[in-house]
């Protein structure tokens, strides 16, 4: 079996699939006054389901969600680079 690769556009992704795979889009839930963040619906809605129920410009949501995902994932990728790989990073 084959780990599935997360797509932040995916239509169905939930957003605590979301939450899970990249934290720092919690930011913009916050930023739009969003309560999805620890909420138990999350497990079941879809960033869709969250823009319709706010009332959301879904242009301006979707595009700051993947603007911080992006930005998270240079961050990782480049401190992956950086850890030689005979070494176990420091805590």
């Amino acid at each position: 079996m084959t780990v599935r690769e997360r797509d932040i556009n995916d239509p169905g992704l939930t957003l605590e699939e979301m939450l899970r795979y990249w934290p720092a889009t919690g930011v913009v839930f916050i930023k739009f006054n969003m309560h999805c963040v620890g909420c138990p619906i999350a497990a079941f809605h879809t960033a869709a389901d969250a823009i319709k129920e706010y009332d959301l410009d879904s242009g301006a949501f979707r595009t700051l969600l993947r603007k911080v995902a992006a930005e998270a994932a240079l961050i990782v990728n480049r401190h992956q680079r950086s850890i030689p790989s005979d070494e176990e990073p420091s805590p």
